[in-house]
């Protein structure tokens, strides 16, 4: 029995093509559970290792992408002072895929349609490798946080609220 041959996505061919080792995981999703958290039960790896990818508009560099831990909230307050801009907003979600060319659940720091400027969690530190959503539902990548600076032309900086005692 041959092993599947996985869908090659924008963020697999860029991490391929520039030889960066990762491993993928493809896993069964549904439209109830694609958050980092039920990817997190799925792959069963610690909890903060899956980076979710969110994308936000600052007012004055337009979208601005914040890698942070599934188990983390993003401080928009943090995210535009490292961006630059006076404030950033959540992008709705009805523009994600025409500005990114990724879906909700699948979107990718890796390979977006265009290169915007994009901030990876400090947390990110802590491990060799962070899981980040491979470019489509239910497919992962796990590579260095080194890597992903690499390919986004990305800064490592604090994004995270901090948790409540």
């Amino acid at each position: 029995m041959g092993k599947k041959k996985l869908q090659k996505t924008n963020a697999i061919r860029i991490i391929g093509q520039q030889k960066i080792p990762y491993n993928e995981y493809e896993f069964e999703w549904s439209e109830d559970h694609l958050s980092a958290e039920s990817v997190t039960k799925k792959l069963a790896v610690a909890d903060g290792k899956i980076f979710k990818t969110l994308v936000t508009v600052g007012n004055k560099t337009g979208p601005v992408v914040a890698v942070i831990p599934g188990n983390k909230e993003l401080d928009l307050k943090k995210l535009a002072v490292a961006s630059g801009n006076k404030k950033v907003e959540m992008l709705h979600l009805k523009d994600l895929e025409e500005t990114t060319g990724y879906i909700r659940g699948g979107c990718s720091p890796i390979g977006m349609k265009k290169l915007f400027p994009t901030f990876l969690a400090q947390e990110a530190n802590q491990y060799d490798a962070i899981i980040v959503s491979a470019g489509k539902r239910g497919l992962q990548i796990e590579l260095s946080p080194a890597a992903i600076l690499k390919v986004t032309s990305g800064k490592i900086t604090d994004l995270t609220m901090a948790t409540k005692a």
